[in-house]
């Protein structure tokens, strides 16, 4: 085998070993880090390796348990409307309350995938519709579409008239999320791997 051949085929096998151990070092390191950060919250007090984390996961659940309870989910309502009435920390609650909301729980934001013409040529973006009623801001018939961004967690809001946004529906919200965040590169990668099996 030529020495040239030999280099290639080197290059092939270090590329082949970096796309079976590149996501599974950052998903296993991601995970170490999240664990991590939440076990140390009571490292001071508890100094056992993973203990820390158990305690405040079951803390959460506890809370997510009892939220359902009519008596704490009043208790918790008023808490709510408290922190969101309070001067300075108002603004600050009420922005990460609507964060946590717009991917979780009964108002989830992120659920009406739609491909928007923002620039109004042929050039269709990826996004969801977050407000269906401009009417606020004297735009009848616009909405509000939420672009994400590629391999990040920003995004930019534009207002866009109707009549420019196409509702995606032959895959679901999460997995337009998905294409959008990879940069479109999701599909190409399952369909390498249909091939490949």
């Amino acid at each position: 085998m030529p020495p040239s051949i030999r280099y290639q085929k080197l290059i092939q096998y270090f590329l082949q070993g970096l796309l079976i151990l590149g996501p599974v070092t950052i998903t296993v390191y991601a995970i170490y880090v999240v664990f991590d950060k939440i076990d140390s919250i009571l490292r001071p007090a508890i100094n056992f390796p993973g203990l820390g984390f158990i305690i405040i996961i079951g803390f959460i659940l506890l809370v997510g348990y009892l939220s359902s309870f009519f008596m704490m989910s009043r208790i918790l309502t008023v808490i709510d409307q408290l922190l969101d009435k309070t001067p300075g920390i108002k603004l600050l609650y009420s922005f990460i309350k609507d964060f946590f909301e717009a991917f979780a729980g009964s108002k989830k934001k992120f659920t009406h995938s739609v491909l928007a013409n923002i620039e109004n040529n042929n050039v269709w973006r990826v996004g969801f519709i977050t407000q269906h009623d401009m009417s606020r801001f004297d735009l009848a018939d616009f909405v509000a579409v939420y672009v994400p961004m590629s391999y990040s967690v920003a995004g930019n809001v534009y207002i866009v008239p109707k009549e420019r946004v196409k509702a995606i529906t032959n895959i679901s919200p999460a997995q337009t999320m998905k294409f959008a965040m990879s940069g479109g590169v999701t599909e190409v990668i399952e369909e390498q791997r249909a091939v490949l099996d």
